[in-house]
């Protein structure tokens, strides 16, 4: 394979033209990725143009360039934004310190764990996606799918930089099995478990967006705290881009909302699935489901490897500079929800391992403001009907709660009322085979499934019934 046009194909502004061993790292695994990509990217649409944005730089005319191509022509660049002068490191027992431009040699083992597990979600999700196409409700929401994807793949890219620019043979390793591992596979599994489910309809892939991508914003903004600088600046770029991901699942499932509100009150006196909709009780059980698995996605309540990534400097809190303590919380405590025997209580717990949990209200504020205005659609629609995140212990799989059946509402259940009841909170099989008969590809300009309203605006001005994706 001949080198890399690296200031054309991949644009980039951490010098790669001038790292001559980090060019020949990448060319051996950029063959590689296009494989994985072609292998396990979007089904069906390799080959079709699509109305893309693409990152050509950091600043404000660089960073969304739009145009036609065809994804695997997508220039998946690598940016880091750009650097803070003098920037200290704001927490931790090396707070006030100058952030590090290279590995601590001491914490090299810990911080190449914290990159490898974000950078494993990345094509992870991609793989979850990959069938989408086939029944998209719109081309409008195809290409929406189809940018998240590509932005993935570009957030896989600047996971893998930073392996193969610090980590030698041990990063390139961690690069190659990035590529290995499947979502969903038996033998290879996808790190985190939200990652190994299965994204079967388009509600799912909605909720996944604004629940699951959620939780990445919140990970990509504690590290964005990190002493390792490269690390810090990785992300805060990242940010930038996951942000259109959680608006394409927030929009997506308001959509939802919003048509289904309109056969109601068209017909209100008819189930909304005989005229082809999804109930918002099933939106509900779809939103429990999503909202509890994400939720794992944070760790245990409880977390010393939570309170080590703090006290090193490696992973701070969320916004962590506009915070007014000491920034080393080691007499600091804060409230969580424990599991007391029978009971679930609020206790004051030492802060520094209670860091997950602390992550995780801040998750779920954000979360709550979102379904608020979904309900705001309701509400506008004169329905008497309210969504509601499930109480954080439900149907959880990590944690205090992992052993316990706890309802939406927050009781501790018997497995009896749990097996009597879990049909009311969790998608059933029904809800499941209803919703993928459902799934009936639209690819007409301008025409959208009869399951979701059309969105308010297009894409970067365009208009509603623009041609997104191209199938001539």
């Amino acid at each position: 394979m001949g080198s890399i046009d690296y200031l054309e194909r991949i644009p980039n502004n951490v010098d790669l033209a001038g790292n001559r061993r980090l060019q020949r790292a990448l060319e051996e695994w950029q063959p590689r990725f296009l494989e994985w990509w072609r292998d396990m990217g979007p089904e069906g649409y390799q080959a079709r143009d699509v109305y893309l944005r693409t990152a050509t730089s950091v600043d404000a005319q660089g960073w969304a360039q739009f145009g036609y191509l065809k994804m695997p022509d997508y220039r998946w660049g690598i940016f880091l934004a750009e650097p803070e002068p003098n920037r200290t490191i704001a927490f931790g027992d090396h707070k006030g310190e100058p952030a590090w431009q290279e590995v601590p040699g001491e914490y090299r083992g810990t911080l190449r764990r914290l990159i490898v597990t974000q950078g494993d979600t990345e094509p992870a999700s991609v793989e979850q996606q990959r069938h989408l196409g086939r029944t998209c409700p719109s081309l409008y929401d195809l290409r929406n799918l189809f940018q998240v994807n590509v932005e993935e793949g570009r957030h896989l890219w600047a996971m893998v930089y930073l392996l193969q620019a610090y980590f030698g043979r041990d990063g390139r390793e961690e690069a190659e099995a990035l590529l290995q591992r499947r979502s969903g596979d038996t033998d290879k599994p996808r790190i985190l478990g939200a990652f190994n489910e299965k994204t079967p309809d388009w509600l799912s892939f909605f909720m996944f967006s604004f629940f699951t991508d959620r939780d990445g914003k919140y990970q990509l903004a504690s590290l964005a705290e990190s002493g390792f600088d490269p690390l810090s600046r990785t992300c805060r770029f990242m940010l930038t881009e996951e942000a259109h991901h959680m608006f394409v699942g927030e929009s997506g499932v308001g959509r939802i909302v919003q048509r289904t509100c309109e056969i109601m009150k068209q017909h209100p006196n008819d189930d909304p699935r005989t005229h082809g909709v999804i109930d918002l009780p099933a939106i509900q059980r779809y939103l429990n489901f999503h909202f509890s698995v994400s939720l794992d996605l944070f760790g245990s309540e409880i977390s010393s490897n939570a309170a080590n990534f703090y006290t090193l400097g490696l992973k701070g809190r969320f916004e962590e500079t506009k915070k007014t303590d000491d920034h080393l919380l080691k007499n600091a405590t804060y409230r969580i929800i424990t599991l007391d025997k029978d009971r679930l209580l609020e206790t004051e717990q030492p802060a520094l391992p209670t860091l997950n949990e602390r992550l995780r209200d801040d998750y779920v504020a954000d979360c709550q403001r979102g379904v608020d205005r979904w309900n705001r659609i309701i509400r506008e629609h004169g329905i008497d009907v309210h969504l509601r995140l499930p109480h954080r212990g439900f149907h959880r799989a990590i944690g205090a709660c992992a052993e316990v059946r706890v309802s939406p509402d927050g009781r501790l259940v018997s497995q009896a009322e749990w097996d009597a009841h879990k049909h009311e909170w969790l998608p059933t099989e029904a809800d499941k085979t209803y919703v993928q008969n459902l799934m009936k590809g639209v690819t007409e300009p301008g025409k959208f499934a009869n399951w979701i309203a059309a969105p308010a605006r297009g894409v970067n001005g365009q208009p509603v019934d623009f041609e997104y994706v191209r199938l001539a």
